[in-house]
């Protein structure tokens, strides 16, 4: 994982990505802070973070796309880059930011983050942007991609395993999913499955894969069983 500074060659421009506005405050001296190229590199961010999605998930559609991209490159993803980068101890700040624990802000780090970006857009041009943070932020996205696929994975086993349980014990079966329904182009299917016990159909899922269809399914049978539970119980 690349955390160096990006080799930018105008060095005013780089010492005027680094300087926070409260540092003007104080040395009116000092033109100029950090905030317009902030802008500038969110955009150049947004727009790279964009394309490697792309090119990397061809099958994920636009609203996992933007989704996955907010989380790359919000607040405080990007602060913690800055922080890891050494940004804290290079940020030129005012006192009273500096005493406030500006240094360790995310909020402050992810605008130097985002202002070092911009810089080395306009010192270096796009493609070395790319270059510089395409391996850091492909490598981010896969790790919170599979992070996901885990968490889905550990819900879609409890709700199957809880199901599974239910029915061993009241009937001495599994649960049987089948798919009754696929609707959509390949790269894009919905898939419809219902879940039975004893020839008796519990629920029916839905979900771009069939392992969260079948999720959804157990999910809607152990709210009907626990439903049904509470109903004989309330006639006790």
């Amino acid at each position: 994982m690349n955390l160096e500074l990006p080799p930018i060659g105008d060095r005013k421009l780089l010492q005027l990505a680094l300087t926070h506005r409260s540092y003007t405050h104080e040395n009116p001296e000092v033109e100029g802070d950090n905030e317009r190229l902030e802008f500038l590199g969110d955009a150049v961010l947004g727009f790279v973070v964009g394309g490697l999605l792309y090119r990397l998930y061809p099958e994920m559609n636009e609203a996992k796309l933007t989704r996955l991209r907010s989380q790359l490159i919000d607040e405080q993803q990007l602060g913690k880059i800055g922080a890891q980068m050494g940004l804290g101890k290079l940020m030129y700040l005012g006192k009273g930011a500096e005493k406030d624990g500006g240094r360790d802000n995310l909020s402050l780090l992810n605008d130097t983050f985002e202002a070092i970006i911009g810089a080395y857009f306009l010192d270096a041009g796009i493609e070395a942007v790319s270059h510089y943070i395409q391996p850091l932020f492909e490598l981010l996205a896969k790790k919170l991609v599979q992070e996901q696929i885990r968490s889905e994975a550990k819900t879609f086993n409890d709700s199957k395993n809880q199901l599974q349980q239910w029915a061993l014990a009241n009937y001495n079966q599994y649960p049987i999913y089948e798919i009754i329904y696929e609707n959509g182009p390949d790269h894009n299917k919905e898939f419809t499955v219902q879940v039975s016990i004893q020839n008796k159909v519990y629920a029916i899922g839905k979900g771009r894969r069939k392992q969260s269809a079948q999720k959804q399914a157990a999910a809607k049978a152990l709210e009907i069983v626990e439903q049904q539970n509470n109903l004989r119980l309330s006639k006790k």
